[in-house]
């Protein structure tokens, strides 16, 4: 039996061909990779807050039966506001202790010499406001109930896939028109697409108000502006070029 020796090259072609391989340009066929981005704004529907009370007692008892008082007011607040069980959630309780130290070894290494003077205790509540008209009036009543600690509003879209959706279309339409500026270039035509994937979509951040328990006695139900929030989408896709 006589041997043939095939070439790499050709046992590729074959293999491709057995395959009915569709990611495969054809002979005059010239792939172009392009990457594009769409946005698309929305105003926000839902405001997110975080909101504790920290006390402090010479007992690590007393400081955390305190805290548990006072927070039981506030949570009971969030609740006369209208906001859900579900969207209460607790996201910290904890219990430090604190010292003074002698002016001498301020800054010094392990600083020795340190006395306990008591203890410090918090505990923190997320909260989501899902009617942004009512954000002020949550934030008087946790003000009221004695939180002395509140991060927030983080506003945000409650239903992005919509918008999302919207900035989708935006990227896939601007990666078809620099295709076809490549095809025209290049005295082609697009043939059709090979493949599209998404890289990440997501928010632009929006920085949160921190209030400190110096604050508290502002005028909390100030009104909010909810501006509008802009959501990104991005495309990778392939495009195919024929003569």
């Amino acid at each position: 039996m006589k041997m043939v020796k095939i070439p790499l090259t050709a046992l590729l072609a074959l293999a491709l061909v057995a395959c009915g391989n569709d990611t495969a340009p054809g002979n005059n066929g010239t792939l172009v990779s392009i990457s594009a981005r769409g946005e698309a704004t929305s105003v926000p529907d839902v405001a997110g807050l975080s909101a504790g009370v920290v006390t402090e007692a010479e007992d690590g008892d007393d400081a955390m039966k305190a805290n548990a008082e006072q927070m039981e007011k506030v949570i009971k607040a969030i609740r006369k506001a209208g906001i859900d069980e579900k969207d209460i959630q607790t996201t910290g309780i904890s219990l430090t202790p604190r010292y003074v130290y002698p002016p001498s070894t301020a800054g010094a290494p392990n600083r020795p010499g340190r006395t306990l003077v008591g203890y410090t205790a918090s505990n923190t509540v997320s909260v989501k406001v899902r009617q942004i008209s009512k954000l002020g009036d949550v934030l008087a009543a946790l003000t009221a109930a004695g939180a002395n600690q509140i991060y927030g509003p983080m506003l945000e879209i409650g239903e992005p896939e919509p918008v999302l959706a919207e900035a989708r279309e935006q990227a896939l339409d601007k990666a078809q028109a620099r295709a076809h500026t490549y095809a025209k270039a290049l005295g082609m035509k697009v043939k059709r697409i090979v493949s599209i994937s998404e890289t990440g979509s997501g928010g632009m951040p929006r920085p949160m108000m921190r209030m400190r328990a110096e604050m508290a006695t502002a005028d909390a139900s100030a009104p909010v502006a909810a501006g509008e929030n802009t959501l990104s989408v991005n495309l990778e896709l392939v495009f195919e070029l024929a003569k």
